[in-house]
């Protein structure tokens, strides 16, 4: 339970050896840092479309044929993959490694954390201390919460028990295919299966299933206004 195949599918990941040699899946979170390290090779690619008014730091590595929309801050460390959209204001942090054909919305921000192929974050979202998978695709204005106002290390609660992950910096890991809907938060340690949903204006906390919906049901009252 909680292994990195249970999530994706590897042969769609940018770099599998990052899964390498761990048992639970956000063990590859911490490694991030150091992998780029080691594998970083900076330098745009010829095919590659960065408008003069994008940001591009001096270790950051872009693909074939992606595109950088004018006022795009890639700060660095970064790998960029193939056919990429960053799209115009997303900025880019620390510790970034995209896989192929994968959407950096307007607005959006990125640290440490990994974008498996065709991974969309299309819009004003903040992405944390996370590994979204093959497809998954964030809403408008979600958040995933990486860090608990208490600061302690950050537990999954499991089929076994609950595990300290160790981490105080933990946001989300997000299976492939899954879909996350507009302005939800995903508190500190989600896992989401793959395939699964959570609706709209969701607060979530804790594990989702793979093949599972997360459905929000809010009510109403209306009265008539009095002026």
């Amino acid at each position: 339970m909680f292994a990195s195949t249970d999530f994706f599918d590897l042969d769609q990941a940018p770099f599998p050896k990052l899964y390498e040699g761990i048992r639970y899946v956000w063990e590859a979170i911490p490694k991030i840092e150091g992998f780029l390290e080691e594998n970083l090779v900076p330098g745009v690619d010829r095919s590659a479309e960065v408008s003069p008014g994008a940001f591009i730091g001096d270790r950051v590595q872009i693909g074939p044929k992606t595109v950088a929309e004018h006022g795009a801050v890639i700060l660095g460390p970064a790998v960029i993959g193939s056919g990429c959209l960053i799209r115009a204001n997303a900025y880019l942090r620390q510790n970034v490694i995209v896989g192929d054909g994968a959407v950096l919305g307007n607005s959006c921000e990125f640290k440490n954390c990994v974008l498996h192929n065709g991974a969309e974050v299309p819009h004003f979202a903040y992405v944390g201390d996370s590994l979204l998978g093959h497809k998954a695709h964030l809403g408008a204005g979600v958040i995933i919460s990486n860090l608990k106002l208490t600061w302690e290390t950050i537990k999954v609660k499991g089929s076994q028990g609950v595990i300290d992950t160790g981490l105080v910096k933990f946001g989300a890991v997000l299976g492939d295919h899954t879909d996350i809907g507009c302005n939800s938060v995903l508190n500190p340690g989600t896992l989401i299966g793959p395939g699964s949903i959570v609706y709209p204006n969701s607060s979530w906390r804790g594990v989702l299933p793979a093949r599972h919906i997360a459905k929000l049901r809010q009510t109403f009252e209306i009265v008539e206004r009095k002026d």
